[in-house]
């Protein structure tokens, strides 16, 4: 077994705990970042606001998944679309373009798996600290915020919400 390295230290968040950030319309806890992991993964909670749906967008340097905690949501990768529930799991491979939208009235908290880890730092830049609980109040997101930090970290919008999406 390995002692891990000089640079990382084990840690353990409650439940509530962690760096929360209010990004669009959602809520991101950073449960573990790429500083804390040694580069390997960054790990957040999610838990989407009412209507979310990003644009369809690529990660050029990171595989994502979801484990998808409550709710459900219909989800786009590539040329093919998925229905995902409590329980689901989701892997979302590094340069194929992908989008979701919240489907039911369940709004989705999820745990949100970036490998290698720094994709963290998009939902910080892009966003705000939460300044208390819940979700920020409801605005329409600053895509052009959204483009110039997506490409700061190997990330590009290619088109449309899902939600827009015929």
């Amino acid at each position: 077994m390995s002692e891990g390295s000089e640079s990382t230290k084990p840690f353990v968040y409650g439940a509530e705990d962690g760096p929360a950030h209010w990004f669009v319309n959602n809520r991101a806890l950073i449960k573990a970042s790429a500083e804390q992991t040694g580069g390997l993964f960054s790990l957040l909670e999610m838990r989407l606001g009412p209507g979310h749906s990003p644009p369809l967008h690529i990660h050029d340097q990171e595989d994502e998944s979801f484990w998808l905690l409550e709710g459900e949501l219909l989800l786009r990768c590539g040329d093919e679309k998925f229905k995902a529930g409590p329980g689901s799991f989701i892997y979302l491979p590094r340069g194929l373009p992908h989008t979701f939208m919240i489907e039911g009235d369940v709004l989705p908290r999820l745990l949100v798996l970036l490998v290698p880890g720094g994709g963290e730092r998009f939902f910080i830049e892009a966003g705000r600290p939460a300044e208390g609980p819940g979700f920020p109040p409801v605005a329409p997101p600053d895509i052009e915020l959204m483009m110039k930090v997506s490409e700061k970290y190997h990330q590009r919008i290619v088109g449309p919400p899902l939600s827009q999406q015929h």
